[in-house]
């Protein structure tokens, strides 16, 4: 409803909720975002197998120290639902967050390109590790791994449309300094990405958000596709 989403923007102490702490923000009747976790495990609960987001979570640079390892890479091996989105979020270290859904066993799946897309930038330097055209195509793979008795879910990586990128090699100015500020200010756990990204949204004078809304409508418009093919 509208009051439930002007609540959700408005409260100041809203959670970010996952798997560890969805129950608990339920059995407290806390106000809290889902992340990509914590929204496939509702879109599953009441039979959903497909949804749109701008980016997923994934491994943040420096996590050979820091540990620091969204929870949504062991939700997508673990929850049959496909995820659209534009790929990792930029903020992230790609090639290990892809070395580490290939490990859980998740398919990722590039709509129509060979590189991963990065969120804003339509390219990464990282191969797609599978590429499919259509999204009927994609309902077929997701249809077979049911019919085999894989678990988990899928991960489709879609580019945002090319007149609103922002160009990879523009992108990486932003984050490197965004990501000093973050060290600066030892900002750490769950506040990471919503400082980078608030930085970001700063230093590119509001045209981060704007190819974030292009690309999550992007994202939406596929998802539909693949829900109807299913």
């Amino acid at each position: 409803s509208d009051g439930e989403r002007e609540s959700l923007a408005m409260t100041g102490d809203a959670m970010k909720l996952s798997r560890a702490d969805l129950g608990f923000a339920v059995a407290q009747g806390r106000t809290g975002g889902t992340t990509v976790a914590a929204t496939m495990i509702a879109a599953h609960m009441v039979g959903i197998k497909v949804f749109a987001t701008g980016g997923i979570g994934g491994v943040h640079k420096g996590a050979e120290k820091s540990f620091d390892i969204s929870a949504d890479l062991d939700e997508l091996a673990r929850t049959p639902v496909i995820v659209v989105s534009a790929g990792a979020k930029a903020i992230l270290d790609i090639e290990k967050t892809l070395e580490v859904l290939e490990t859980r066993g998740v398919p990722v799946v590039g709509l129509g390109c060979e590189t991963m897309p990065a969120f804003w930038s339509r390219h990464s330097p990282f191969r797609a590790p599978l590429t499919l055209h259509e999204p009927e195509e994609i309902a077929h793979f997701y249809q077979t791994r049911a019919a085999l008795g894989l678990a988990g879910g899928m991960l489709i990586a879609n580019p945002v449309p090319e007149n609103h990128e922002i160009p990879a090699e523009e992108m990486a100015g932003y984050i490197e300094a965004a990501q000093k500020a973050a060290e600066a200010l030892n900002v750490t756990g769950k506040a990471v990405t919503p400082f980078l990204l608030g930085k970001i949204l700063e230093l590119t004078g509001g045209r981060s958000l704007k190819t974030n809304i292009a690309l999550v409508e992007n994202n939406a418009r596929l998802a539909a596709r693949i829900a109807k093919a299913l």
